[in-house]
């Protein structure tokens, strides 16, 4: 049984993989360290299968190669290879080599010295697009106030498996591993790690694909649109009630008419609220609805141990 699993998801990186492959095995063996590499490819456009079935057939011993059935994401292709993993430790890695291999030996050395359950590695400096970064940073501080992190992550960690194994028990479509983690344990460790330019394909992630990730956290994750409902409604009932206060009063201290445009304001103002608020509970019950129907978050087309 190797020593470390290192799960790789794939998408449209075919020019990467082999050179990620050659200076992982250099990382590891120079570190005298057993491992397997598992890679997990999330259904890609390009011959990525085909390079990782070759890596795969030339090193059998130290290389998982799987294929989903469709493309389910990052987290859900990685979740998949921790249900695969083997082994004390589980090592993530993106690959695209923007997080250098050799920095692996970063993320041993703090596990060991503070016996953490999980070893971040953060960029120095990111070398990522604009909206990359600004969409990793709203993600972050929305980290640091609504779910109570210390705000830090990245996709290059290191996992205890005792803690990765309890991934499994989450059967939802979304996944999202940084916030489940921070579910069960706080023993969280950081070292900083180096980060270079994207040098082949362009990143998957749009700023369209950030805005949908940060929903999906806001709405899986947390209960505050249900809570805007209800301060919302409670502010609104309230503005209500003194405007209604105030044309009461007008009509009988001065006879002043309420008037047509009032009325419609009102109606206006009480039916958006209305269709707001139903708007939130319809998007909140269609995702109790997937979570009910027990879609799994991934499914394997095809596996090469």
């Amino acid at each position: 049984m190797p020593h470390y699993s290192i799960i790789i998801p794939v998408f449209n990186s075919s020019e990467s993989l082999e050179e990620l492959f050659r200076r992982i095995d250099q990382t590891l063996s120079t570190l005298n360290k057993s491992f397997r590499v598992i890679f997990v490819d999330d259904n890609s456009h390009d011959n990525s299968w085909e390079i990782i079935t070759r890596i795969r057939n030339a090193n059998p011993e130290k290389v998982t190669a799987i294929r989903l059935s469709r493309n389910f994401g990052q987290h859900n292709a990685t979740l998949c290879g921790i249900a695969q993993a083997e082994g004390e430790f589980i090592l993530t890695l993106d690959d695209d080599l923007q997080n250098p291999p050799e920095e692996i030996e970063k993320l041993i050395s703090t596990m060991a010295e503070t016996d953490a359950d999980l070893v971040y590695g953060i960029a120095r400096e990111k070398q990522h697009s604009a909206a990359r970064n600004m969409g990793s940073v709203v993600i972050k501080k929305g980290s640091e106030k609504i779910f109570r992190t210390k705000g830090e992550g990245s996709s290059f960690r290191l996992i205890k498996s005792s803690l990765a194994k309890n991934l499994l028990n989450h059967q939802v479509n979304f996944i999202y591993l940084d916030e489940i983690f921070n579910w069960y344990t706080n023993q969280v460790a950081f070292v900083q790690v180096e980060h270079h330019k994207r040098r082949f394909q362009q990143s998957g992630y749009s700023p369209r694909s950030l805005f949908s990730l940060i929903t999906n956290l806001v709405i899986y994750y947390t209960a505050i649109p249900l809570k805007m409902m209800v301060y919302g409604g409670l502010i609104s009932s309230v503005l209500s009630f003194i405007f209604g206060i105030g044309f009461i009063y007008r009509k009988l201290a001065s006879d002043v008419p309420l008037g047509f445009t009032a009325l419609i304001v009102a109606i206006l103002f009480s039916t958006s609220i209305i269709l707001l608020s139903l708007g939130v509970i319809g998007e909140y019950l269609s995702r109790i609805y997937m979570v009910q129907n027990r879609k799994p978050p991934f499914a394997i087309r095809e596996i090469m141990k």
